[in-house]
């Protein structure tokens, strides 16, 4: 774990008093997100949840140096942030794959364009999709591969480069319920081996749990801000499927559905219709 010299650790990501704002067509400003500070420490799971426009992925665009924030700044390792995180690897909700090169060139291509040679760059290819579950599919494009198999391919693509970072926008948010319970029990047996720090973007408040060390929740927009920071004291190493039925579990997923449900009601208009119901 990275220290200064004080001994305090530092952040791997920390995003202080950051705000995001768009000027419109016609003159004015939208104010997507009010000034948020973020951390995520070296070695920490932490999940990002929030109603749907609210700017979860803008924050992580921000930590990936993709946009620069409004205001505020970024730190990655204490350092602040100018051009693309480079100590960070984006896993985005659509994968990357080029349909005309296998498996192993998709992974290896990422050490290519950094200067590695084609004969190490391949190997290295090789042992990442060995560590996914892939070993024997390097020789296989993407048409010949399942919508699981392509994911995996897509995370060897972002690990095989090593990153201190690991940077994820929804993952496996396309996949089906059985793929993702799969994606999520691999997700955390390749984390546990090396305890990257992990800044992940989901809308499935029992994969925020099953996953993460902390829950960050955000508002519904404009002006999103974090409203909820809530410690996971799940014990590690987790089973994802038995997991959902400890006690624990269910008492902070109400806990935090509590806080999150009218946010995710403002967004689709339904807090003032829920009210008149009530009445």
């Amino acid at each position: 774990m990275t220290q200064p010299m004080n001994g305090a650790a530092v952040p791997a990501v920390q995003l202080n008093s950051v705000s995001v704002a768009y000027g419109l067509t016609g003159g004015g400003r939208y104010e997507a997100v009010q000034p948020v500070d973020v951390q995520v420490a070296d070695g920490e799971f932490v999940a990002v949840l929030g109603p749907t426009g609210c700017g979860k992925s803008t924050l992580l665009n921000i930590a990936a140096g993709l946009m620069p924030p409004s205001s505020g700044e970024s730190l990655i390792f204490g350092q602040r942030l100018q051009g693309l995180n480079t100590q960070a690897g984006y896993l985005f909700q659509q994968d990357a794959l080029m349909p005309w090169k296998t498996a192993r060139d998709n992974v290896a291509i990422g050490l290519e364009v950094r200067g590695t040679g084609r004969r190490d760059a391949l190997g290295a290819a090789d042992r990442i999709l060995a560590r996914v579950g892939l070993a024997s599919f390097g020789d296989r494009y993407p048409h010949q591969l399942s919508g699981g198999q392509k994911k995996r391919v897509a995370l060897a693509q972002v690990l095989v480069r090593e990153p201190k970072i690991l940077l994820m926008d929804e993952p496996f948010g396309p996949l089906d319920a059985q793929t993702r319970l799969i994606m999520s029990e691999l997700l955390l047996d390749l984390w546990q081996a090396d305890r990257k720090a992990v800044m992940f973007v989901t809308h499935d408040l029992d994969e925020a749990i099953a996953l993460s060390d902390r829950v960050l929740v955000m508002s519904a927009g404009p002006r999103a801000s974090i409203i909820g920071d809530f410690p996971i004291p799940l014990a590690r190493p987790r089973d994802i499927a038995e997991v959902r039925s400890e006690p624990e579990f269910h008492r902070l997923h109400a806990a935090i559905w509590n806080t999150l449900r009218d946010e995710v009601r403002k967004t689709y208009g339904l807090s003032n219709a829920a009210k008149e119901i009530r009445a």
